[in-house]
């Protein structure tokens, strides 16, 4: 009998909606973290975030779905937008857990050409599964060329995007 793998997902949270709206749909949260237990074995999928209090409830509901929440204290720029930038938390997290051995393979979710030296390094130790890129064209080049296989996640719109309901559909209309 095969072992059970103990696989790793990395998720940059801003880069995985800003990709996907970008692609004119909405990720069904809780249908990701299935799919991605299904078919990458993700035993622990870390979804990195910026702390915005009037959000609380959309944690709750992706703590539900399986996710654990890593959070990113947020500022405010010049213009009042909201900055939390969880690239360095997200490295620190993957090269931590890959000393201390917590997982077999990993997975990074995002396009960012940032995290090249971060895939680099879990290759160098193979310990990278794939690369999921929210944006189809615009992921990074940085990324292209390390050579990792890099999966694009509009090629799964059928399976991950939320589904209208029809109207009636519960009896509720």
């Amino acid at each position: 009998m095969k072992p059970k793998e103990n696989n790793f997902a990395y998720i940059d949270g801003a880069n995985l909606y800003r990709g996907i709206e970008s692609l004119g749909w909405s990720l069904d949260y809780r249908r990701f973290r299935v799919w991605l237990k299904d078919k990458y074995r993700i035993e622990r999928a870390y979804l990195f975030l910026g702390l915005i209090p009037r959000n609380k409830n959309l944690y709750t509901e992706l703590q539900d779905a399986g996710y654990t929440i890593v959070f990113k204290e947020t500022v405010y720029d010049g213009e009042g937008k909201v900055k939390g930038n969880c690239d360095a938390d997200l490295v620190l997290k993957v090269v931590c857990d890959t000393y201390e051995n917590h997982f077999d393979q990993a997975v990074v979710v995002s396009s960012d050409g940032d995290y090249a030296g971060l895939v680099s390094f879990l290759k160098s130790r193979e310990k990278l599964f794939a690369i999921l890129s929210p944006y189809n064209e615009k992921c990074s080049i940085l990324l292209k060329r390390t050579g990792a296989k890099i999966v694009f996640l509009g090629n799964f719109r059928d399976r991950l995007s939320v589904k209208e309901k029809a109207p009636d559909e519960d009896r509720t209309s």
